[in-house]
This record gives structure tokens, C-alpha cells and sequence, in this order.
């Protein structure tokens, strides 16, 4: 287990592939670890150095509770395993930290991929009946200090959609995907202070000028989607991909598939 340490945290990372080659950095969802992005690894490594890690509040990854920047942490673990530039490839908030950094460090970034990515600074989206039924479940969770019911509710709303009968699902998947947050329990005493990007990205994507790749999946949450079309109309070289039998977990749920469009787009912009 690779860790370094870094303002007041020990960040658990993996790196594979050649270091000589092009990076790429993959930053997590919210309701997973590194570990969600193990079905995609050896295909990317094979001509890319892969670097992955756990960010604060997640996996293996322990930190004080201290003022931090998710962007900072990304540029430190770039330093420590001395990579001058990278594509970032991240997924829900991690494509949001993926933005960020773009926005903040663009002398590091070669190009950005968002995964069912958000915004800094985006407006509210009304959420739909179905959405809001299960936010307000997770809420009580919250309220009543209930974390493992909230842990499986955030992976009902966010990996399987509320749109999709759980038992029409690849039960593999289903299995996956519960097994992905679960280790996000140990941190709940944890309190970290991540520190925003200011002025938000919302009003600044037209200066991330490296090519971008955003995707969605056809079941994601409605702001999702919502978000989905922002970026494309906001970044000033993207393109799009929609995945249409995938929620917020596309590289878990269709792996050979998102490795496919991945790399063709990588390739593309010899990235």
C-alpha cells in the first residue's frame, strides 16, 4: 500500500503502467474508493501511467480535521510520483475536483474527463418526485446518526437509479457497487474541511481549454443531466458520450464499454 503525506493527511494512492507514459489521474465518486475504478485499470495501464487515490473521508486514506483543497491534494500526489502534466478522469464529485483542478492548476491538466461529473457553483436543480422521495429517507438517516442505512441509500440513489428496478440489474453489479461504499463508514467521525474553488468553476469552464470528454449515464439523477449538458455547452473543446443502460457508475456497471470510449478519445487527442 502506497501512502505520502500531505498537510495533515496520509493519502493511500496505486499507480500502474510506465511512468514514461501519458498520466492519468482517476478521482473516485462519493460512494466509492479507488477501488471503483480496479475493473478499468490494466486496459489504460497498458500504455498509460494510471494514478489513483483515495481522497480525504474515503478508503484508506486518514486525515486530521483540517482545512484542506481536494485540487492541492490531486496537484501533491502529481508531485510525488513526478508527473508534470496529467488527464484527469473523474467521477461525480470527482469530476467536479477534475474541473476545479483544470480551472486552478491549468499548466498540470492535458485534458479532463467528467463522469456524471458536477459543477462548482451550479445552481440548485429541482430534483424529481422519485429523487427527492429517497433524499428525504437519506435525511432521517442523517438526522438519527443512522450511517449505514444512509450508506446504502446513497448507492440506491446514485449507482443503481431510482428509474431502474434493482432486481432487472447484473446482481454482480448490484453486489459491487453496495461493496464500494461500504468502506466510506469509517470515516463519518471524520470531519475535514474541504475548501472550495473561489470564484467557482460555474463561470470559469471557458478557460479549460485542454480537450474534454463528458459523460453521463442515461439513469443518472436529473441534475446530472442537467449538469451533463452544461459542460458540453460551456467547455470550449468537449464531447460527449452518453452510456444508456448505466446510472452514475458507468466504468463499474459497463466497464469493457467506457475502457472502449475512453481510449478512443485518449487517442484522438493523443493523450
Amino acid at each position: 500500500m502506497a501512502r505520502f503525506d500531505v498537510d495533515g493527511a496520509s493519502i493511500h494512492y496505486e499507480t500502474d503502467g510506465d511512468p514514461a507514459a501519458p498520466a492519468l489521474l482517476l478521482i473516485h465518486a462519493g460512494i466509492a474508493t479507488l477501488r471503483m475504478w480496479d475493473p478499468v485499470v490494466p486496459a489504460l495501464a497498458v500504455d498509460h501511467h494510471v494514478i489513483r487515490f483515495d481522497c480525504r473521508g474515503f478508503g484508506e486514506t486518514t486525515s486530521d480535521d483540517v482545512e484542506f483543497s481536494n485540487r492541492a491534494d490531486a496537484i501533491a500526489l502529481l508531485d510525488h510520483v513526478k508527473v508534470d502534466r496529467a488527464t484527469l478522469v473523474g467521477c461525480s464529485r470527482g469530476g467536479q475536483i477534475a474541473l476545479d483542478t483544470a480551472v486552478e492548476y491549468p499548466s498540470r491538466v492535458s485534458g479532463v474527463v467528467t463522469v456524471g461529473g458536477g459543477v462548482s457553483g451550479f445552481p440548485d436543480i429541482e430534483l424529481t418526485a422519485e429523487e427527492d422521495e429517497v433524499v428525504d429517507r437519506m435525511d432521517v438517516a442523517f438526522e438519527q446518526a443512522e450511517w449505514e442505512t444512509l450508506n446504502r441509500l446513497e448507492v440506491e440513489l446514485w449507482a443503481l437509479g431510482v428509474r431502474r428496478d434493482q432486481g432487472s440489474l447484473d446482481p454482480d453489479f448490484v453486489r459491487a457497487a453496495y461493496q464500494l461504499n461500504q468502506p466510506n463508514l469509517a470515516h463519518v467521525l471524520e470531519k475535514p474541511v474541504p475548501v472550495p474553488l473561489e470564484p467557482p468553476a460555474y463561470d470559469r469552464l471557458v478557460d479549460v481549454t485542454v480537450p474534454a470528454l463528458v459523460m453521463v449515464g442515461d439513469h443518472d439523477l436529473s441534475e446530472v443531466l442537467v449538469n451533463y449538458e452544461y459542460q458540453l455547452s460551456a467547455l470550449p473543446n468537449a464531447d460527449g458520450v452518453r452510456f444508456p443502460d448505466t446510472a452514475h457508475l458507468p466504468s463499474v456497471e459497463q466497464p469493457e464499454e467506457f475502457v472502449r470510449v475512453l481510449r478512443r478519445w485518449l487517442a484522438e487527442h493523443d493523450l
